[in-house]
């Protein structure tokens, strides 16, 4: 802000320089080009030539007239000069007038420069009022948000330059603070989870070592009280196991929430987006990228989460694929839209696609490309909350996965 400051001060002293560079030159020989005097230098050339010049020949003369010793020669009521030609005086008589061009140019330039330093200086403090001002505003708002400083709203701005933006900064400042409290909350659980469970295993555990001890040290004398032992054994790791069971299931689903919102939304509205930016992005790495025509409909999805699924679907196709070719294609089953991404190049073997959508699960031709394994996962996650479903095939090394989305009935 500062900076544009000293401009706003520099540009006003910058055009006054140039207006008076401007007038020192166009008013610098104004004195020195009276019409005048150039129309007498003719006549005086023109008398020393042998010609009788008329006055009406020059803009300025009103009349020439030959010395002829009378002494109202050189009374006069108008402006004149004597010039000596030949030896004779001729009294010139001229009108003063101002005819050079330059004082009016001077004016006129000095006008139109003032004009042009009103236009930029008012455009430039616009900008400064309605865009530099108000995101100085917003300068420490990314930097809190780092922090974790998620607590203060953000103040309503009306800026039509900014007034999205701020809205869209405070959502993902209320976003972003719902989901540390979900992540302090699920922590919570976890650890009474993993506290009660610990106190629920502590005593089966205690009886399978009651029991292993008593078998080790031949306390139980007859067969039918060792088989009790081991019978009792078996449904203690049973429990226990039951209990293990009951705590992965429950990490597998609460691990990441998702928040959805379906509604009536037009398939064009999400193809468009994803065809504009995937077009653009696949172009640059060369790779082919093709969309098969589609007839429009309504689908009953949450258009955004319906987004993230096609860019998930595309990025892993742009990170597994061989680069030769992307195509997107459409087709209808019963009341629902099929929208299937397919690459070439896939090197996923058969036996692993059943586990693609698995939590944090990573195939055999991952390689060294980072990843986490959640972005399948996630789409699965997100097309049943929209009552939708997604699945997998390869075919011919290609690798397709298709969405299904209900319509609108």
């Amino acid at each position: 802000m500062r900076r544009f400051d000293r401009l706003l001060i520099a540009i006003p002293l910058l055009f006054l320089l140039v207006i008076t560079v401007t007038d020192i030159i166009l008013l610098r020989n104004e004195g020195a080009d009276k019409q005048y005097i150039v129309d007498a230098n003719r006549i005086e050339q023109q008398l020393l030539s042998g010609e009788a010049p008329a006055a009406d020949e020059f803009p300025s003369v009103t009349s020439i007239e030959k010395y002829d010793g009378s002494e109202g020669f050189f009374r006069s009521s108008g402006e004149y000069l004597i010039r000596e030609v030949n030896g004779e005086l001729y009294r010139i008589e001229y009108t003063d007038k101002d005819t050079s061009p330059h004082i009016g140019t001077a004016i006129a330039a000095d006008a139109a420069l003032a004009v042009l330093l009103l236009l930029i200086m008012a455009v430039l403090l616009y900008i400064r009022q309605n865009i530099l001002k108000q995101f100085t505003k917003l300068n420490d708002v990314p930097l809190q948000l780092a922090k974790g400083n998620l607590s203060e709203p953000l103040k309503e701005n009306k800026s039509r330059f900014f007034g999205r933006f701020v809205w869209g900064l405070d959502m993902l400042r209320g976003e972003l603070e719902q989901s540390k409290t979900n992540e302090l909350e699920r922590a919570r659980k976890e650890k009474t989870m993993l506290l009660s469970l610990s106190h629920d295993i502590k005593t089966p555990l205690a009886a399978i070592k009651l029991y292993s001890k008593g078998l080790s040290r031949g306390l139980f004398d007859t067969e039918e009280k060792k088989h009790e032992a081991a019978e009792n054994i078996s449904l203690k790791t049973d429990e226990i196991e039951g209990y293990l069971t009951k705590m992965i299931d429950s990490l597998n689903n609460d691990f990441m929430s998702f928040e959805v919102s379906v509604g009536d939304i037009y398939l064009s509205s999400v193809i468009s987006r994803i065809t504009a930016y995937y077009s653009d992005k696949l172009a640059i790495n060369g790779t082919e990228f093709s969309v098969d025509e589609y007839a429009d409909c309504m689908l009953s999805a949450d258009g955004d989460r319906l987004e993230e699924v096609l860019q998930n679907i595309f990025e892993n196709a742009i990170k597994y694929g061989d680069g030769h070719d992307i195509s997107m294609s459409f087709a209808d089953e019963e009341d629902c839209r099929l929208i299937t991404v397919s690459n070439s190049g896939c090197t996923l073997r058969d036996e692993e696609l059943d586990h693609i959508f698995d939590s944090f699960w990573r195939g055999s031709n991952t390689g060294s490309r980072q990843g986490s394994g959640l972005g399948l996962y996630i789409c699965q996650r997100l097309m049943n909350e929209m009552g939708g479903d997604i699945f997998a095939e390869i075919k011919n090394g290609r690798m397709s996965v298709t969405i299904v989305c209900r319509k609108c009935r």
